[in-house]
């Protein structure tokens, strides 16, 4: 479960540091936007030496690299790849063949480096027009693909617009993201609310996210992790309804009854698959297994 996706600039040691205590799902080490040119090398270190020292705990560890057209995303790899991390994120990921590229590195360094085949996941970071636009195909381009994560700082100022808190200059990008990450059956992340004082807007650009199919949210300040867990994990309310769904199909298999009722309304296969979610989703938050 990846509700909050909190990034780490590489070149700060006191965030590295104390990552594994600061209440995300998954970490996100930056190697790209955080660090300046001067820097790379220094940070590129910097995050080797703290995945192979430090311990994160359950904290999923993903590296965001630079990108393929620069001159550090094959040494980003190279320092990596050995200390087997859960994912990779390539920014700015234009179309399928950008995927295919980093697949094919990935795989030649997996065999150079004795790793299982296919063990690293990509996590697409998409944040231009184009990459909006051909979102199924980068979905769909590897099988390495684990999710489609929306940029939106990038995108605005590609389409040439206005960020702003309301978010309406990125709705068309948040619904074909989900759409193609649902169609390709990966999982979908939305961009990070960037004020950082605003708690009462975060949490309702969050839910708004989720109530698009989001799968999660990042995060760029640790104040903002305990808010996104929050609306990304299902209520009492949810997770007493969907009880209620299979106390009910019990019930009806009890009495020897096809139709299946609760509260006045029929119990269809899209209701039910919802329930199982959140009732799946709120075992993982506790560590347990959900049954039926």
């Amino acid at each position: 479960m990846r509700r909050t996706m909190l990034f780490i600039p590489g070149n700060n040691p006191n965030l590295i540091v104390n990552g594994g205590l600061l209440g995300s799902d998954s970490l996100i080490f930056d190697l790209e936007d955080a660090v300046s040119p001067d820097e790379k090398d220094a940070a590129r270190e910097l995050v080797k030496n703290a995945l192979t020292a430090l311990d994160f705990g359950k904290c999923e560890r993903i590296v965001r690299i630079n990108g393929l057209d620069t001159p550090y995303w094959e040494e980003d790899l190279r320092a990596i790849l050995p200390l087997r991390p859960d994912a990779i994120m390539p920014p700015k990921v234009s179309g399928a063949a950008y995927i295919q590229t980093l697949d094919r590195a990935l795989a030649a360094l997996e065999e150079e480096l004795d790793l299982p085949q296919g063990q690293t996941r990509i996590l697409a970071l998409l944040e231009t027009a184009l990459g909006v636009e051909n979102a199924y195909h980068i979905a769909t381009a590897s099988p390495r693909m684990l999710g489609l994560f929306l940029g939106a700082e990038d995108l605005t100022a590609d389409l040439r617009c206005r960020r702003t808190k309301e978010s309406q200059e990125i709705l068309y990008a948040r619904g074909r993201l989900v759409c193609a990450a649902r169609a390709a059956g990966i999982e979908v992340y939305d961009t990070p609310f960037t004020d950082v004082r605003d708690l009462e807007g975060l949490e309702a650009d969050a839910a708004f996210a989720k109530g698009l199919g989001f799968s999660g949210k990042a995060c760029i300040s640790p104040a903002h992790v305990a808010v996104v867990n929050r609306v990304f994990s299902p209520s009492k309310a949810d997770i007493d309804y969907a009880k209620d769904v299979f106390e009910a199909i019990a019930e009806a298999k009890r009495q020897g009854k096809g139709a299946i009722s609760l509260r006045g309304k029929m119990i269809d296969a899209p209701i039910v698959q919802r329930a199982r979610m959140v009732l799946e989703d709120a075992a993982e938050i506790e560590g347990v297994e959900f049954h039926e």
